[in-house]
């Protein structure tokens, strides 16, 4: 009898610890929406191969007081480009590209960094941000380094020799795009869907005309000055005048594949776990080998840790090598980071928030991270 009895003592206390991590987590992330302007947050978390939680915190329409739901679509921002670069290593599987192939024989005009003519820019270095390009003259069309419409294209290109240095650029992922269309055949925004999110059954994409537009989450900027939220009414623009005089092969920066996938944070997770997995997302088909995923995560060099669409870091979570990306735009913020070998990973992304950074991401995305990171992950 006492045996029974101490049984169902520890059985209570376990299941009440376990209740309890959740509910720590979220009290937590109120504390912290309390103290720091957010409109909305919406979170999942990996544990041993497995989302154990996923919430929605705050507002999905400020005008509404609408709250947000785990459901509700975002855009996602530089995740996005993640999806662009697993989309190149299909297509280098199936060996209708190669890593080191010329871009300017990819994307039929010349892709040359003046000052250093003889230098092949690759496609790896698109995908690695070590081309040499930068986004001074702009990244919303490909006509910012096509020599044949913008007389100043010598501007997109630095000072260093392709290659040889590093710089965050935009454009480098929408000309990716653009050579994922000339060399599948299909529209990016399909491209994207049919081979990736349809094989993992996952709900989203890039053409907001296809989605149901009562689940995105609406995306506020935040001003510090005046310490008010403004809505930011382009984040979701239709732009179908543009697609319907679209030019495959080019016209593709209107899908912003550098930055326009929409996805909730419970599906942007699944996805996670296909790159946690090295390809393979659990009880599904393989996206892409495992090769393939190894070159994604590899960084190319100490300095950037930065690899093909994915980053390795220390500075998110201590004592933790995490790796993944974040994205910003519109006032949105948005991480997913994963730990390949302890098979967890985490996802948060914010319709809006204080813009403040700390160790070089937005304070209320590290800070939520780390939350869910000690209540639902740390033994």
């Amino acid at each position: 009898m006492i045996q029974k009895t101490l049984y169902l003592f520890l059985l209570a206390f376990i299941s009440i610890n376990v209740l309890a991590q959740p509910q720590i987590a979220e009290a937590n992330i109120e504390e912290l929406m309390q103290q720091t302007p957010v409109m909305g947050l919406s979170v999942a978390v990996v544990k041993n191969n497995n989302i154990i939680y996923t919430k929605a915190f705050g507002l999905k329409d400020a005008e509404t007081n609408a709250p947000l739901s785990t459901t509700d679509l975002f855009r996602i921002a530089s995740i996005s480009k993640s999806f662009s670069a697993t989309s190149i290593m299909q297509l280098v599987e199936k060996k209708k590209l190669n890593l080191d192939n010329d871009v300017s024989d990819l994307i039929g005009f010349n892709v040359r960094n003046p000052k250093f003519p003889e230098t092949v820019i690759t496609l790896r270095m698109l995908l690695s941000h070590t081309s040499g390009i930068n986004d001074s003259e702009g990244y919303f069309t490909l006509d910012a380094i096509n020599p044949q419409k913008n007389a100043n294209w010598q501007k997109c290109y630095n000072n260093y020799e392709p290659g040889k240095g590093y710089e965050y650029c935009n454009l480098n992922f929408n000309m990716v795009g653009a050579i994922i269309e000339k060399y599948s055949g299909e529209r990016f925004d399909r491209y994207v869907p049919n081979h990736i999110l349809k094989p993992l059954k996952l709900y989203g994409g890039y053409n907001v005309n296809e989605l149901d537009q009562t689940r995105f989450a609406k995306l506020y900027e935040y001003n510090t000055g005046s310490a008010k939220f403004t809505y930011s009414a382009t984040a979701y623009a239709p732009r179908k005048e543009d697609i319907a005089n679209y030019i495959l092969g080019y016209s593709t920066p209107i899908f912003s594949p550098t930055g326009g996938m929409k996805i909730s944070a419970p599906d942007l997770a699944k996805y996670m776990m296909m790159h946690m997995n090295y390809g393979k997302a659990k009880g599904k088909k393989r996206i892409i080998s495992k090769k393939s995923s190894h070159i994604m995560q590899t960084p190319l060099s100490d300095k950037e840790n930065y690899g093909l669409a994915l980053l390795k870091t220390t500075k998110l979570i201590e004592g933790e090598t995490m790796t993944g990306h974040t994205g910003s735009a519109y006032g949105l913020y948005s991480a997913m980071f994963f730990q390949p070998d302890k098979k967890f990973g985490i996802v948060v992304i914010t319709n809006g928030c204080h813009p403040a950074y700390e160790n070089g991401y937005n304070a209320v995305i590290r800070k939520t991270v780390n939350i869910l990171y000690n209540s639902l992950i740390k033994k």
